[in-house]
């Protein structure tokens, strides 16, 4: 089967970009895997054992999405964030610690008036920097919560009718607390749209803890972590995930897909537009991240739960069977239901889903 040529717009073309076809898009996707190794590598020295959360989250990097990780204390969440920032030479870091009397001017910033220039100047709040982690969001008012969806959306924010953009890239690692519900405000839907995937980090095997109190008995290795990515490093990622290849097949499959969350008998809303939209830009970068230059069946079904299943609702039946006996078992025969109604075309040792030329 003939693969077509992809036109590349020309609002991508970087200022590396001046080579032949062929040639700048194999210099692209080297520098990028080389970037995307690097920066795994680097956060793995410090969150032991977690190498496909770490890419998982990178893929939402990648893509100029946002992370919701639903997990117990103590697994590394804040570790994360920080590392992410001190992993991207230039990059600023901040942490909001979400509480009821958090107001939205905590997190957005306000007007304060100076009194020696007799006018009012914005003081900007902490979600002006490149990683923003927002722990235990669900303990945040709806007001303050809502707050946040200008800026996960558009990368931006509106004070006193005055737009701020927000730093680039701009990633914002949101946290809750799955075992508490005493004193807290439940994510509305749409606000759950917004996070590119949900995604847990999980308890570390017996060797990796043991690793981690013999490291952290003199200090924590966050301290000698250095940078090892510019902030041009990851636009160039972003790049390259653009022009990852992706058949026609695979994605008329994924929207038959995303398009199966909705008729299934446990679910009352079903995936958004912007489910799709999120599955195909996560695989494109998740298939980058793997050292591919074209996406194949096996990266979207592994992407179908932390893409897609927090934006569909279920209902009540379900979910209590769910809680009644394991949430995970649930989600995942959720999955194959989907699966068996929208059937994958093909798998990686098909040869019509590999691009026969370089991205």
């Amino acid at each position: 089967m003939a693969i077509p040529n992809r036109d590349i717009p020309t609002a991508s073309i970087t200022r590396v970009e001046a080579l032949p076809d062929s040639d700048q898009g194999a210099e692209r996707f080297a520098r990028a895997s080389a970037v995307a190794t690097t920066f795994v590598d680097n956060i793995e020295s410090v969150v032991y054992g977690k190498r496909e959360e770490i890419k998982l989250v990178l893929a939402a990097l990648t893509c100029g999405g946002h992370v919701l990780l639903e997990d117990v204390p103590g697994t590394a969440k804040t570790v994360l964030a920080r590392a992410i920032a001190g992993t991207i030479q230039g990059a600023t870091q901040n942490r909001i610690q979400c509480t009821p009397d958090l107001q939205p001017t905590d997190v957005t910033g306000l007007s304060i008036f100076n009194q020696r220039t007799r006018d009012f100047e914005f003081r900007p709040g902490p979600v002006f920097a490149n990683v923003v982690l927002v722990d235990e969001i669900n303990r945040a008012t709806p007001k303050t919560q809502s707050a946040l969806l200008e800026a996960m959306a558009e990368s931006q924010v509106t004070v006193d009718g005055v737009t701020r953009a927000l730093p680039s890239p701009f990633l914002l690692i949101a946290t809750e607390n799955p075992i508490e519900y005493e004193g807290t405000f439940p994510l509305p839907e749409a606000q759950l749209d917004r996070f590119f995937l949900r995604t847990a980090l999980g308890y570390p095997d017996l060797d990796d803890e043991l690793k981690i109190l013999e490291e952290q008995r003199f200090g924590h290795p966050l301290q000698d972590l250095r940078p090892v990515v510019t902030l041009d490093g990851i636009r160039e990622l972003r790049t390259a995930a653009q022009h990852v290849y992706v058949n026609d097949v695979i994605h008329r499959w994924l929207v038959e897909l995303v398009r199966a969350t909705r008729e299934q008998d446990a679910v009352v809303i079903g995936s958004s537009v912007r489910g799709s939209l999120s599955l195909e830009r996560a695989a494109r970068a998740w298939a980058l991240l793997n050292g591919r230059s074209y996406v194949i069946p096996e990266d979207i079904e592994r992407l179908f739960v932390p893409v897609l299943l927090h934006r569909v609702v279920f209902t009540p039946t379900f979910v209590a069977r769910a809680r009644a006996t394991d949430w995970n078992h649930a989600l995942q025969e959720f999955r194959s239901a989907c699966l068996k109604m929208a059937p994958r075309p093909g798998s990686e040792d098909d040869p019509v889903f590999e691009q026969p030329h370089s991205v």
